[in-house]
């Protein structure tokens, strides 16, 4: 009997220590632009990286549209977004976006969430609303909002 509940117990503390391992975010931990969380942002943060080398982190589309504007002769090699189901990050440039819906958007009026699969994005609609789109359609919308 006692083996048992010491299986348990480590059989819990692992499950436990699983689960605070998955909500660590990379850095920075805040956002760049807002000042905003990334963890409680993750998912919906962003991480570019630029042709530099540099590396900069976001709580949301918005916060990127608005550090590539402020930084026009930078180029971007990568941007990276949080999958809204997983918090993985996923590349921004082929997952699926979600545009509007009742589920309330990160640093912006009309919500744009990126999936990493199709069907994740179809069963998020289901319940949220809001239609499927590209990446460059949410990053144009997100453009139009610092204006």
């Amino acid at each position: 009997m006692k083996r048992i509940l010491i299986f348990l117990s480590l059989s819990l503390l692992l499950a436990c220590a699983t689960a605070f391992a998955h909500d660590k975010i990379e850095a920075p931990k805040s956002c760049k632009v807002c000042g905003m969380d990334r963890s409680m942002f993750a998912h919906s943060r962003m991480l570019i990286v630029y042709t530099d080398g540099e590396s900069v982190g976001t709580c949301s589309l918005h916060c990127v549209a608005t550090q590539l504007k402020e930084n026009p002769g930078k180029k971007a090699k990568s941007l990276l977004v949080g999958d809204c189901k997983s918090r993985v990050l996923i590349d921004a440039h082929t997952a699926t976006w979600v545009i509007g819906g009742e589920k309330s958007g990160v640093m912006t009026e009309l919500p744009k969430w990126a999936l990493a699969k199709k069907e994740d994005a179809d069963a998020f609609i289901k319940v949220n609303g809001g239609k499927i789109a590209g990446f460059d359609e949410a990053m144009s919308l997100a453009e139009k909002e610092q204006d």
